[in-house]
């Protein structure tokens, strides 16, 4: 891990197995994008996510909020805006603007935060050269996106 981010972009198109019966993205899906989000993210700072767990950090979801303040249907094109807003020994805390693509419409803004656990379930330290590179990419929560 060694490259500088500051944030991803990530795009998707919504897929008709992702809206509901009002046609609709269902809300849960949005969980996925910030998941996808996330992925890229660490990808970009140089190691995937199954890489991280190959050297024994695993990162579990502890909390996450969503505030929703437009729809997405079937096709539209989606942007998915991430950031590292804190970085320690053992947790990380990430937020999200879902993005309609074409028209910049705010669909969802969104946090979550995860721990590092061991192959076990409990908490821990993460590899201090991995923790280094994740600081270095933390952008505070009250800067603006």
């Amino acid at each position: 891990m060694a490259a500088l981010v500051s944030d991803t972009i990530s795009e998707l198109r919504v897929r008709y197995a992702e809206t509901d019966q009002m046609g609709v993205v269902y809300h849960a899906n949005y969980l996925v994008w910030c998941e996808l989000g996330r992925t890229d993210f660490i990808r970009a700072l140089g190691k995937s996510y199954a890489e991280l767990e190959r050297d024994g950090v695993l990162l579990a979801v502890s909390d996450a909020t969503m505030r929703f303040h437009a729809s997405a249907r079937y096709d539209d094109p989606i942007r998915v805006h991430t950031r590292l807003t804190s970085a320690g020994s053992r947790g990380l805390a990430f937020s999200y603007r879902v993005m309609r693509a074409d028209t910049e419409t705010l669909l969802v803004s969104a946090t979550t935060s995860l721990v590092s656990i061991d192959k076990t379930g409990r908490l821990a330290a993460m590899p201090r050269d991995i923790r280094t590179v994740l600081e270095a990419a933390v952008t505070p929560a009250d800067h603006a996106q």
